[in-house]
């Protein structure tokens, strides 16, 4: 079975208003751009999304929620995205924070089929108490809170029960995959990107490089994926730089092997990057 689908706009072409979307990603880390990009020149709107975080102010899932089509977010982390506070804090946007852990266990148990599970994540804390805001009025007032918990005690120990997470859609990105949709990561870009295509209904990758891959190097297989887009290597964004002096002219390869080079300002001080 063929998945290629030819542009990314073709890909997301299904997504309507209201829909639900997994997004992979971890902050600017194997974010699957050219298929958010698709979606915010699609008009779609009223979008409840599930991501580890919302990108950052102009990139990644932050491009959609400037333009104020994000409804609701489930998360783990409101991070560098100002805009994401504010909306959040001004009533504008519902959001339900999660545990990191609980949450990709969530998406996972979505697409393993399993309806709930419990974890010790957030016994006697709001997450099983309830109240949790997830909605401030305008004047600051909680609107919507989050439901208590179901808890249980085994082996002398609370857990408390959490909800699986399945989508209408899933967007991830993904260094190569084949036309069968079978998909590898490269390295730390493989985050949240695997969970995220589990637990959506229809899964669109895009991926850097369509080819031949073999059993053993697979690292989600493709029966979790619908679509595939070939994008080439996409533009990736540094979150942070950090800076530290080194010789003018000094050129290192990455300690794992990686390319790595060095960019230089005025005052001698280095910006590393590493592919």
């Amino acid at each position: 079975m063929d998945k290629v689908v030819t542009s990314p706009a073709a890909a997301v072409a299904e997504i309507s208003d209201g829909s639900s979307l997994a997004v992979g990603g971890f902050g600017l880390c194997g974010v699957p751009m050219e298929l958010i990009e698709a979606v915010r020149e699609s008009g779609r709107t009223d979008l409840r999304v599930v991501s580890n975080n919302c990108g950052v102010d102009d990139w990644g899932l932050g491009v959609l929620l400037a333009e104020g089509r994000i409804t609701r977010m489930t998360s783990s982390y409101v991070g560098e995205n100002k805009e994401f506070a504010r909306q959040y804090l001004a009533g504008e946007l519902e959001v339900e924070l999660v545990p990191q852990g609980t949450l990709a266990e969530r998406l996972r148990a979505g697409g393993c089929g399993i309806p709930a599970f419990y974890t010790p994540a957030g016994v006697g804390t709001q997450i099983a108490d309830g109240g949790l805001p997830w909605r401030y009025g305008p004047d600051g007032s909680v609107e919507v809170a989050s439901p208590p918990g179901e808890v249980r005690e085994f082996g002398g120990r609370e857990y408390v029960l959490a909800e699986a997470i399945t989508t209408d859609f899933a967007l991830v990105h993904a260094a190569r995959g084949d036309r069968h949709g079978n998909l590898v990561f490269h390295s730390s870009a493989r985050n949240f990107n695997p969970l995220a295509a589990m637990a959506g209904r229809i899964t669109i990758a895009q991926v850097e490089e369509v080819t031949e891959l073999s059993p053993d190097e697979i690292q989600l297989p493709g029966i979790f994926v619908d679509r595939i887009v070939p994008v080439g290597r996409p533009a990736k964004r540094i979150e942070k730089a950090t800076t530290r002096p080194r010789p003018t002219g000094t050129s290192t390869g990455g300690s794992d092997g990686s390319d790595a080079f060095d960019a230089f300002d005025a005052s001698g001080a280095s910006v590393r990057e590493v592919h």
